[in-house]
This record gives structure tokens, C-alpha cells and sequence, in this order.
């Protein structure tokens, strides 16, 4: 678009030129035809060539008067689009461009506003989500309780039985002992399992009564260390998140951790969380495998998922990825000035 403004400023200062040119010739030869004491050509022509040079300065400069405006136009639209909504256009009465600017700004305000009344929105019915999930989460845990009772709790139950009677049974029959050893091996190694996934099963939890930050602060380390992964965690935040945006980013990271430990074949990840004047990003990245761009287009590795707890605070999430470099996932929701008052209030009420 600013090519085309730039193109266009040298193609209407071109074109006038040459049409005050024609006009002037045209004029000095009906002058000639009417006249019986026409103007000598050389006056004529050296008063032709300078106002068609000044007719060519003139259209440049309106032209570049244009283009300025056209380009701060285009850089104010850009911003927006990349969730910057302060930039505004400035309002000169008698200027031409003042209506398109007055209702750019008009527009500008309207979206900033419907954006943030969309987060705050999506923030409630998450928290309502949360609170209509309770129930479920109690019966949930009942059943993880029995689980645990019915399977872990009997083989631990099984195993310290055999290891009790393995010193007298070393004594009377060796062979049998030795049998013994090795299913208490399979025993416990069945036990390890079970429990890793009730264990599994109890992450969402993770987060309550704690920030974000502390929560995976805690979470990420053990997770990495419990899948083989070497972490990194980077946590640039300066205050205190709604806690809506805690529980989606939380639930996001987990989605996204789950893919790099089921399909990324990777051996370390980094992930990283910050903030600017109007953005929250997160970005977790691995050195696994990769996969084909038309795997994320079939809704493949849970972005459906993660876009969609993404968008239901105004934000959005993507998968970069290609075979043999890697992937990284990145989710980002738009922050407005009021937002930390609007959590402290939320906090002290």
C-alpha cells in the first residue's frame, strides 16, 4: 500500500506537469492563430517550463502531504492489528482527512472496548466453568481414592507380605527366593506406574491456592524431571494475573507439555512467560522431531484445545513446527491499562 501512495505521488505530479504543458501549448498556439502580435516562442516556452515546474512542485508536495497521512494511517491500522489499540490519529479542523481520522479513532476506542467487556466476559465463564466443575472434581477425586485403595494399595500390601517372608524363605529354598525377587521387582514396578498416573490424573489441581509462577515453579521442574526432559523455565511477570488467565494458561501448558512428552522424541524444553504494556505470551519450545505444518491444520497435537481456551479471554495460540527443527507453541491474550486495578479490587473484594 505505501508503494502504490509513493508510485501514485509521482505518477499525479507527472501527469498535471504534462497536462499544464498541453493546455499552455495549446493556448500559445491559438494565441498565434488569433493574434496579429503573438508572443515570441522562446518568452513563451521559458514561461511555460517554469510554471510547469511549479505546477509539478505543487501536486508533488500535496501529494507528499497525502502520502504522510496515508502512512500514518497504515502504521496506526498495523499496530491495532498487532493488538496495540492506544495509537490515535490526530484531528485538524479544515483538514481533509479529519473525518477518516475521527472515525478511525471512533472505531478504535469501539474494539478496545468490546475486547476487553470479550476478556472480561470469557474471564467469568471460565471461573463459572471452574466453580460448575467442583462437583465433578470431588467425585472425581472419590474415585482416584478407590483406585488407589483397590490397585497401589494392595499391591503395597502384596509386596510387603512377600518381602517379609523372602529372609526365611532365602534359607529353605534359594530357587524360590530368587523367583519371589523378581516378581517383588514387577510388583513394584507396576505400583511405580499406577501411581505416576493417579498422579497424572491430580495435576489440574496443581494451581490452586497458588500463583502461576509458584505453581510452576513446582510443577514444571518435577514434570521435566519425571519424562526424561531437560527444562528451562523463564518467568517474566510483574504482578499478580486475573485468575481466569491463570487457569487458561495453566491448562494451555499442560496441553502443551503433554505433546512434547507423547509425540516430540525431544530432549529438552524451554519454557517462557512474559508480559509488555499490552500483551501476556507465553512460548514453550522443544529440539524434539517436528512434524509435517498440515498435521496443525487437521487439528492434530490439541491446538483446537488450546486455541479455544485462548480465545475465550480475546487472545489466540499457534503451533510453529517443521520435520527436524523442532516445535514451539505460542499463546498470547491482549492486556488493557486498567487490568491491574481491576485484579487488586478483584483481590480486595
Amino acid at each position: 500500500m505505501m508503494n502504490w501512495v509513493r508510485t501514485s505521488k509521482w505518477e499525479s505530479s507527472i501527469y498535471a506537469g504534462v497536462v499544464t504543458l498541453l493546455l499552455l501549448v495549446a493556448v500559445y498556439y491559438g494565441w498565434v492563430a488569433l493574434s496579429e502580435t503573438p508572443p515570441s516562442p522562446e518568452s513563451w516556452f521559458g514561461w511555460t517550463s517554469v510554471v510547469v515546474i511549479c505546477q509539478i512542485a505543487i501536486t508533488y508536495r500535496i501529494g507528499h502531504r497525502t502520502q504522510r497521512k496515508l502512512d500514518h494511517l497504515l502504521l496506526a491500522m498495523k499496530q491495532a492489528s498487532a493488538g496495540n489499540w492506544d495509537p490515535r490519529l490526530p484531528v485538524v479542523s479544515g483538514d481533509a482527512f479529519s473525518g477518516v481520522n475521527r472515525e478511525f479513532n471512533m472505531m478504535l476506542d469501539n474494539l478496545k472496548d468490546r475486547l476487553k467487556l470479550l476478556q472480561q466476559i470469557g474471564e467469568r465463564n471460565v471461573m463459572e466453568e471452574v466453580t460448575s466443575q467442583e462437583e465433578a472434581v470431588l467425585e472425581e477425586r472419590k474415585r482416584l481414592a478407590r483406585d488407589l485403595h483397590d490397585t497401589v494399595s494392595q499391591q503395597l500390601f502384596a509386596l510387603h507380605m512377600s518381602a517379609s517372608s523372602l529372609p526365611k524363605l532365602l534359607e529353605i529354598d534359594k530357587e524360590h527366593a530368587e523367583q519371589l525377587m523378581a516378581q517383588l521387582i514387577d510388583m513394584s514396578s507396576s505400583a511405580q506406574r499406577q501411581m505416576r498416573g493417579l498422579i497424572a490424573q491430580l495435576r489440574p489441581m496443581e494451581l490452586q491456592g497458588r500463583t502461576l509462577e509458584e505453581a510452576l515453579g513446582r510443577w514444571f521442574p518435577d514434570y521435566c524431571r519425571q519424562n526424561g526432559l531437560q527444562g528451562t523455565l523463564e518467568i517474566q511477570i510483574r504482578g499478580r494475573l486475573s485468575e481466569a488467565k491463570e487457569h487458561q494458561l495453566f491448562l494451555i501448558i499442560q496441553e502443551a507439555m503433554a505433546n512434547v512428552v507423547k509425540h516430540a522424541e525431544a530432549k529438552s524444553v524451554r519454557l517462557f512467560l512474559g508480559e509488555t504494556d499490552r500483551q501476556i505470551s507465553l512460548s514453550i519450545e522443544d529440539d524434539g522431531a517436528g512434524f509435517r505444518a498440515e498435521q496443525v491444520r487437521t487439528g492434530a497435537y490439541g491446538l483446537s484445545t488450546m486455541r479455544e481456551r485462548a480465545q475465550k479471554l480475546g487472545g489466540e495460540a499457534e503451533i510453529v513446527t517443521k520435520p527436524g527443527s523442532g516445535t514451539r507453541v505460542k499463546a498470547w491474550f491482549p492486556k488493557f491499562d486498567s487490568e491491574n486495578s481491576d485484579d487488586d479490587s478483584d483481590g480486595n473484594g
